[in-house]
């Protein structure tokens, strides 16, 4: 566990831009509609013969995953490789790191490769303001998931398909259902949430899952589903996280389902407009009923896409705030 303390005294620049991107907690609604207008003009690249636009040109990303993950891995390779960036994956379980090496010999070692930008997945909260704390001046720092505690591409992604699919933040109410105890997804997404200024934020989960004095994050806490999902606009299901229970926080798989699955009956009690979300890895018939993850109401695979757009702003706008950093520092 790394300590943390305030993330935006090096997160933005002079002039309160990104220049690294580590939380989405304490970031203006300025600054997150910037992502998300920055994301939409990537958005429709994949329909294009050619998907690739020179802005990272010259510069390399190295994804730094101390911990494995499939999705957030590709999309952020495909984002950097969009951006013409050079892509580099370190694989930690081969690395030096596990040979003794500490996570300063392996930033230093990069570095001295002169990479540009450290897209960094670890197990530990904190890990990547560490790293971008103690990294060389002029390299970003992206937060590709850290511990309990946030996933701010990710959020964004949720934020920018409930956008394009919803409008206007302000009326909705959006419910978040599942392992909110174990989830960064849902720090982050709350964090957007209130920002971008939704009408109401739900949490449901039973009491087992929910953290200790999660009201104080502005939402409001529900242990029955069916209330939670009353006039639902916005419903983000969550992955039961099994490899980060220490206890046994739930009688069984099959009960958790019964009680808190979504199935096509329960999302009769929302709004009869309300789009299912669920940021994946799906367990089906565990968290959600195959015929809702594959319906008319789910937005699963629009996140993926908006995903790589998400990805592709964030990078851009945290390469662009540390060049005018550079510049800054060069007048001066």
């Amino acid at each position: 566990m790394f300590a943390t303390k305030d993330p935006n005294r090096i997160q933005l620049n002079r002039e309160g831009h990104l220049k690294h991107f580590i939380t989405i907690e304490g970031l203006s609604r300025e600054t997150l509609t910037e992502i998300l207008d920055t994301a939409d003009s990537f958005v429709d690249m994949s329909a294009q013969q050619v998907k690739k636009v020179p802005l990272l040109r010259g510069k390399t990303v190295v994804n730094l995953f101390f911990e494995a993950s499939t999705r957030t891995l590709s999309t952020f390779e495909l984002a950097a490789k969009r951006l013409s960036a050079d892509v580099l994956n370190l694989n930690i379980s081969t690395s030096s790191t596990s040979k003794g090496e500490t996570l300063k010999d392996t930033l230093q070692t990069l570095e001295a490769m002169h990479s540009d930008m450290f897209v960094v997945r670890h197990s530990d909260s904190g890990a990547a303001h560490f790293i971008a704390e103690h990294v060389t001046p002029n390299v970003a720092v992206i937060n590709a998931g850290d511990g309990r505690h946030a996933h701010p591409t990710q959020a964004m992604l949720d934020m920018m398909t409930i956008r394009r699919h919803k409008g206007d933040f302000a009326p909705l109410v959006v419910t978040i259902v599942g392992d909110i105890l174990h989830s960064r997804v849902a720090r982050s997404q709350i964090h957007a949430l209130r920002t971008l200024g939704v009408a109401e934020i739900r949490v449901v989960a039973p009491i087992t899952l929910l953290p200790r004095h999660i009201e104080m994050l502005g939402v409001k806490v529900f242990t029955h589903m069916e209330a939670g999902l009353k006039d639902a606009d916005v419903v983000i299901m969550l992955r039961l996280q099994k490899e980060r229970m220490q206890s046994a926080l739930l009688p069984s798989e099959a009960e958790f389902y019964k009680l808190y699955g979504l199935t096509n009956e329960k999302l009769k009690h929302a709004h009869p407009d309300v789009v299912v979300m669920h940021p994946g890895p799906i367990n089906r018939g565990v968290e959600i009923e195959s015929a809702v993850a594959d319906g008319p109401r789910s937005l699963i695979l629009d996140q993926v896409t908006n995903g790589i757009a998400v990805r592709m702003a964030v990078m851009s706008m945290s390469m662009s705030g540390q060049m005018a950093e550079k510049n800054f520092k060069a007048e001066v």
